[in-house]
C-alpha cells in the first residue's frame, strides 16, 4: 500500500455511477489518490492533463472504449499501468489489450481483495521485464531444496520436517495423494543428508510384476530360475551407502512384505537362489497414497512392517489444501515450458489464476503442471488467458453440476465442494428461468431479480447458451 507521502494516482473509468463511487471509496481507503471519469472521452482528457500511475477502466464505455483509453494512457506515458475490467471481455479483446500494453483484465463481478492485490502488484511492476524479474525472484525465494515450491503454512511445515529428519538414519514414510510430490520430498531428504554423494535408488512397487519384484529388490544368482543367465545385483545392493525410495509401498504382496521386513530390520537379505546374506548400509524412505492403517486393519499390510517403516511420517498436503501456492507453481511451470518450447509467454492473467484457484486438482501438482504445459503449447499470445487453459473440458469439471441434484447438509461432515454446489444451484435456477421466459435473457433476469448485464455474465461463466 502506498504511503501517505507517496500516494499512487489512479484514474477510474466507468460509465456506471455506482461502480465509480464504489471503486473511488475502496481505493481511497486503500491509500491511493483517485480521480474518476464517466466516459472514455473524459478519461482521455484527464490523461492528457495529468500522468497517472494506473488507469482502471471498463471496456464498454459508450463513446471511446477501454482500448482507446489504454492507447491514450500508453501514448501519454508508457509506464502508466492499465487494467481493464468488464463483464463482456472476449478473447480477441483481451489479446488486443495485452498486445497494446495492458497489465491485465479482470472480469466483473470481481473479488475486492483480489482486485486490490492485482493493483498493488501492477504498481510495483511497471514493465514486463521488471515483472518477469520479480516473479522469477519470488519463485527462487520459495524454491526450497531446489525442487519444492510453495510458501503456504503446510509446505513450510514440510520443509522444517525435511531438515529435521535429513541427517538421521531413521526410516521415513511419506503419505499423500498421487501427484503431490512425494518423490521430490524423498529426494530432498537424500540431498540434505550425509548420503547425498551416494546413490538415490527409486523403486515403483506398483510398476514391477510381482514375480519379478523379489529379484529386482534383492537380486539373484545365476541359474536360480529360468532366464537367470548371470548373477544380478538387486536395487537394495545398488543403494548401498545411499538411500532407497520405495514408492507405492502399499502395492507389495504379503509374501514380499515378509522378505522386506527382514531387510528393514536387519539391513540384510538373501538374493534369490543364494544362501548367504548380503549386508547393506541404506536409508529407507517409503511412500504411499493409501491409508496404510486401514490396510493393516483389513489384513492387506503387515502391522509389524508398517511400524518399522512409519518411524517418522511426513503427510504431504493436496494442492486444494494449499491453494495459495497455485500461482507460484503455475508461474514456475510457465517459465519452464516457455523456455523449453522457445516461447516468450510472460505471465498468467488474473482471470486464469482465478479459475485455477476454483478447481480442486484431483491430480494435484502433476495435473497443474500438465495443464500449464498444454496451455503453453497451445497459446498464441504472450499471456495465458482462460481460453489458453484448454478449459473446454477443464472448466466443465468444476462449473457443471447436476441441475436437479438433492443436497444433504450432513455431507459437510465428510467434506464438500462448496463452489461446485453453488455453481450447480445457480445454473439450475438460470436454466429454469430461461425455460419460463422461452430463452429471453431479459425476462429471465427479471424473474431472478438480477440485471440483464449480470444475467449475460452468469450465462457466459456457466456455459449456458
Amino acid at each position: 500500500m502506498p504511503t501517505a507521502e507517496n500516494k499512487a494516482s489512479i484514474l477510474v473509468v466507468d460509465d456506471e455511477l455506482s461502480m465509480r463511487e464504489f471503486l473511488d471509496l475502496m481505493l481511497t481507503k486503500a491509500g491511493y489518490q483517485v480521480d474518476c471519469a464517466e466516459s472514455g472521452r473524459e478519461a482521455v482528457g484527464k490523461i492528457n492533463e495529468k500522468v497517472y500511475d494506473l488507469v482502471l477502466t471498463d471496456i464498454r464505455l459508450g463513446d471511446l472504449n477501454g482500448l482507446d483509453v489504454l492507447r491514450a494512457a500508453k501514448k501519454r506515458h508508457s509506464d502508466t499501468v492499465v487494467i481493464l475490467i468488464s463483464a463482456f471481455a472476449t478473447t480477441e479483446t483481451a489479446v488486443e489489450a495485452m498486445n497494446d500494453g495492458a497489465y491485465d483484465y479482470v472480469p466483473k463481478p470481481f473479488d475486492n481483495n483480489e482486485l486490490k492485490a492485482t493493483i498493488a502488484r501492477a504498481l510495483s511492476l511497471r514493465t514486463t521485464e521488471r515483472e518477469k524479474t520479480e516473479i522469477s525472484q519470488e519463485t527462487k525465494t520459495h524454491l526450497h531444496f531446489g525442487v519444492l515450491i510453495g510458501d503456504s503454512p503446510a509446505m513450510r511445515r514440510i520443509y522444517t520436517l525435511i531438515e529435521q529428519v535429513a541427517r538421521a538414519r531413521t526410516n521415513v514414510l511419506i503419505t499423500g495423494e498421487s501427484g503431490t510430490g512425494k518423490e521430490l520430498i524423498a529426494s530432498s531428504i537424500h540431498k540434505l543428508s550425509d548420503r547425498k554423494d551416494k546413490a538415490f535408488v527409486t523403486v515403483n512397487c506398483g510398476g514391477i510384476p510381482e514375480n519379478l519384484m523379489e529379484s529386482e529388490l534383492f537380486g539373484h544368482k545365476k541359474g536360480s530360475f529360468t532366464g537367470a543367465t548371470h548373477d544380478k545385483k538387486g536395487l537394495f545392493e545398488e543403494a548401498h551407502g545411499g538411500t532407497i525410495f520405495l514408492d507405492e509401498i502399499g502395492e507389495l504382496s504379503m509374501p514380499l512384505q515378509v522378505k522386506l521386513l527382514r531387510a528393514v530390520q536387519q539391513r540384510a537379505f538373501k538374493p534369490v537362489g543364494d544362501t548367504k546374506d548380503v549386508d547393506v548400509d541404506i536409508r529407507i524412505i517409503c511412500a504411499t497414497n493409501k491409508k496404510l492403517e486401514e490396510e493393516v486393519m483389513e489384513g492387506r499390510f503387515r502391522e509389524d512392517l508398517f511400524y518399522r517403516l512409519n518411524v517418522i511420517e511426513i503427510k504431504v498436503p493436496s494442492l486444494r489444501e494449499r491453494k495459495s501456492d497455485i500461482r507460484l507453481l503455475a508461474q514456475f511451470f510457465l517459465d519452464k515450458y516457455s523456455r523449453d518450447m522457445g516461447k516468450d509467454i510472460v505471465k498468467i492473467s488474473s482471470y486464469a489464476v482465478e479459475l485455477l484457484n476454483k478447481y480442486d486438482f484431483p491430480g494435484n501438482v502433476r495435473e497443474l503442471e500438465n495443464l500449464i504445459e498444454r496451455s503453453v503449447a497451445l497459446s498464441t499470445t504472450n499471456i495465458i488467458l482462460p481460453e489458453s487453459l484448454s478449459l473446454s473440458s477443464f472448466k466443465r469439471r468444476w462449473i457443471e453440476g447436476v441441475p436437479n441434484r438433492r443436497f444433504n447438509l450432513q455431507d459437510v461432515e465428510h467434506g464438500v465442494q462448496l463452489d461446485d454446489i453453488l455453481n450447480s444451484i445457480e445454473k439450475a435456477y438460470i436454466q429454469k428461468a430461461l425455460e419460463f421466459s422461452e430463452g429471453r435473457k431479459g425476462k429471465a433476469a427479471k424473474l431472478l431479480d438480477i440485471t440483464f448485464r449480470s444475467m449475460r455474465y452468469r450465462c457466459e461463466k456457466l456455459g449456458i447458451d
